[in-house]
């Protein structure tokens, strides 16, 4: 989704014909796979962060483009919403003092984009949902002005046959509405978390990855509140959801947890892709079979929360990743490096030890984990490999960071950096202060001012603490 197109007027004929290079891509694709092609690599990582531009008043500032071009860096790039851009990292091998190495690059990112804002009156910040977001920020006026995103907005609303979006959402309140476009999408930020994974191991990382989806959303909730109602801890995942449903059956949602686990190849969603979701934006390119530019755009229409990448390197050489897009943005750079240094070191520990991980933990047990810990955060219970149900919190402190620690050490990461990184996260459980936990707090404290909420909120995150150390 991150390609441009000429244009957002498709015919029949485009369809068409993008399907056919979409079958040949993928068959040559699973040639691929049968033969070996993917080396075994040694794991490197990266991120994506997805960022709000906020005016002096707290409220969206729609200023991204502006914004882009005082600041002239090809690692931020504009998002759908004008009031939101994305900042890139550069993917580095998982070891040494790679955290801090990673947190020093954003740190300095984050600053550069603070400083081109100045001038406008907006400052970023980073957090899953804005508080002081209204419904009305929300509209086509306000779409990033590129011809991908007003091409997905037509052709998702082709498939609902028009009918506008339906949102409701049950937690501690209630929020029901109806939506004529794709912008709700647009109030959902994420801190997507990148991993590379060899052609042999990937199959069983990807399913590690949705296992340990639920812990990795309840540690790291940043997204309470919408439009003023206090819904789920992660609100972003049903929101998200829910704004590019195009209707269907479980097989064919464009968003979602999936539904089952890979049996034995990562080839398997490429060829789900293919079978079950209707093609979105149907752009012609002239790039030999060999690139599958067809098949790497369409998989970037089908949103899963743990995705399957293929990218080349500068050989040429086929790779492939797991983007895990669980995670909101911030609240603080500290806070979102502590969470890829979790993501890494448990995921890598899993795959040491949990032989057979698939029996011990079956996916719609992984599924229902997945959307109670969204819903609940760390008070949340979930099934775990012993086939018990235990308290979010309780498992991450007794399993979940030794965890994460023994897999960051056998890594070749340095003692220092894992107890650093892996502490923020202990310290969030300790304190049980997440980002969701310390924005209701604030406003059981200060009231139900979401404006209040928003400008106390970017004031703690230039502070450069973690989130548990706030004070409300």
């Amino acid at each position: 989704m991150g390609q441009e197109i000429s244009s957002s007027i498709f015919s029949p004929d485009d369809f068409r014909e993008f399907r056919q290079r979409l079958k040949a891509e993928t068959r040559l694709l699973a040639e691929w796979f049968r033969e070996g092609r993917f080396a075994s690599v040694g794991h490197s990582g990266g991120f994506e962060l997805e960022a709000w531009l906020v005016d002096g008043s707290g409220y969206p500032a729609p200023l991204n483009q502006p914004f882009l071009q005082a600041l002239d860096n090809p690692l931020v790039v504009p998002e759908l919403a004008t009031f939101n851009v994305e900042l890139n990292s550069t993917p580095r091998a998982i070891r040494g003092t790679v955290f801090s190495e990673m947190a020093a690059e954003l740190q300095q990112l984050w600053c550069q984009c603070r400083d081109a804002g100045a001038p406008l009156d907006v400052r970023p910040g980073m957090i899953g949902i804005l508080p002081s977001l209204r419904q009305s920020d929300l509209s086509l006026a306000n779409m990033s002005p590129l011809n991908r995103y007003r091409a997905l907005n037509e052709q998702v609303f082709r498939l609902r046959r028009g009918e506008p979006v339906e949102l409701d959402i049950s937690g501690r309140d209630q929020l029901q509405l109806s939506h004529q476009d794709v912008m709700l999408e647009s109030a959902t930020t994420s801190f997507q978390i990148h991993l590379q994974v060899g052609g042999a191991e990937m199959a069983r990382f990807y399913n590690l990855a949705k296992m340990v989806s639920a812990p990795m959303v309840a540690l790291s909730a940043n997204s309470p509140f919408l439009f003023g109602r206090d819904l789920w801890d992660e609100t972003r995942i049903p929101l998200f959801e829910q704004s590019i449903s195009v209707g269907g059956s479980d097989l064919t949602k464009r968003v979602s947890f999936g539904v089952r686990y890979v049996n034995d190849s990562i080839m398997e969603s490429f060829t789900a892709n293919l079978e079950r979701y209707p093609v979105l934006l149907p752009k012609l390119m002239d790039e030999p079979v060999e690139r599958l530019a067809h098949l790497r755009l369409h998989n970037g229409t089908i949103w899963r929360w743990n995705r399957p990448l293929i990218a080349f390197d500068e050989a040429g050489q086929a790779q492939l990743r797991i983007e895990h897009r669980v995670v909101p943005a911030g609240p603080s750079v500290t806070d979102s490096i502590a969470n890829a240094a979790l993501f890494f070191g448990l995921i890598y520990q899993l795959a040491k030890t949990q032989q057979a991980a698939e029996q011990k933990l079956g996916f719609i047990r992984a599924r229902s984990n997945f959307y109670a810990a969204a819903r609940r955060g760390l008070d949340a219970e979930i099934f775990w490999f012993d086939w018990q149900r235990v308290p979010l919190a309780e498992l991450a402190l007794g399993q979940l960071l030794p965890a994460a620690e023994s897999g960051l050490a056998a890594l070749g990461v340095e003692p220092a950096e894992i107890e650093h990184w892996l502490g923020i996260i202990r310290g969030r459980v300790e304190t049980r202060q997440t980002g969701a936990a310390w924005q209701r707090a604030w406003v059981e404290r200060h009231g139900h001012d979401m404006l209040a909420l928003t400008q106390a909120y970017l004031e703690a995150q230039e502070s450069g603490r973690p989130v548990y150390q706030w004070s409300i």
